[in-house]
């Protein structure tokens, strides 16, 4: 099994591979920075960033049209077509680069699996603060259940503690309305954070809107709300949001998650592994021990 203390693979090398992207050609000794036909560059399907401000594009590709790209994008080979890359890092530059005309762009070629360029794009954001909470939280909760990454070894590749991790996913559970405002900007990371444990977070963040109020007026809102509904009525089986319940226990496990519930309140948990080694980490975390799976 592998040890807690020792760095994931998914975390070796991204410092190296974000530092290429933020130096200038001339400046990137040893690197070898290629030209690349616009058209043969596809974007990048695990980019986590979903909404790309059009006035941002457009004043990045009025600069792009006078000084050109100063900064090469991070380009890997694409799985299917060797005539084609894919974007790995960059993507914002490249929109701008097709709305300022250009066919052709500055690129660095690098082989990475899915799941590298699924950090590297994630990193890339953050670093950059160009995402909202929601959309990191959907990065973040991509990693843990499609690569089967743990909330250990992601906090490890993009420099975050464990708790942020968990507590940034746990935003997903939020009511959709409320998730709409704060991709919308209307809500704050803060603010959503504080939500998360209102007994009606809908309601409450329409007056937080309305009344444009702070993260720590916000906080007290909930818990005025929270001290005025009273101790919380246990769950019955017909009411269990069974997404939600499955979306907490994969956060717990690292592993996908599926609850089947039965008619009579009761039912299975299913719980999927990748591979030996993530079964293995399973059983530790089950077990709290290091129990070792042998083949």
């Amino acid at each position: 099994m592998v040890s807690k203390n020792t760095p994931p693979r998914l975390g070796r090398g991204l410092a190296a591979l974000l530092g290429d992207i933020a130096m200038p050609p001339d400046a990137a000794q040893g690197i070898a920075v290629r030209t690349t036909p616009i058209d043969r560059i596809d974007p990048n399907p695990f980019q986590p960033r979903s909404d790309f401000d059009a006035g941002e594009l457009e004043s990045l590709a009025e600069s792009i049209r006078v000084q050109g790209i100063l900064q090469p994008i991070l380009v890997r080979s694409h799985s299917s077509d060797p005539e084609r890359y894919q974007i790995v890092a960059g993507e914002r530059r490249f929109r701008a680069a097709m709305l300022a005309g250009l066919n052709e762009i500055p690129t660095i070629l690098r082989e990475m699996d899915d799941s590298d360029a699924a950090v590297v794009a994630l990193v890339e954001n953050l670093q950059r603060q160009d995402l909202n909470a929601i959309e990191e939280a959907e990065g973040y909760q991509r990693l843990l259940v499609d690569f089967g990454l743990t909330h250990e070894s992601l906090g490890y590749a993009v420099s975050k503690s464990r708790s942020h991790i968990g507590n940034t996913v746990r935003l997903l559970r939020l009511p959709e309305p409320v998730i709409r405002d704060v991709r919308s900007g209307f809500l704050s990371s803060g603010h959503a954070r504080a939500l998360i444990n209102a007994p009606n977070p809908e309601a409450l963040a329409e007056q937080v809107i309305k009344r444009a109020m702070s993260v720590r007026q916000t906080e007290v809102l909930v818990s005025k709300a929270i001290a005025a509904r009273g101790a919380p009525r246990q769950p019955t089986a017909q009411k269990l949001d069974v997404a939600d319940l499955e979306r907490r226990v994969t956060e717990a496990v690292g592993c996908r998650v599926t609850i089947t519930t039965a008619r009579k309140g009761g039912g299975e948990i299913s719980i999927q592994f990748r591979d030996l080694m993530q079964l293995d980490e399973l059983i530790g975390r089950l077990t709290r021990e290091d129990a070792k799976v042998r083949a």
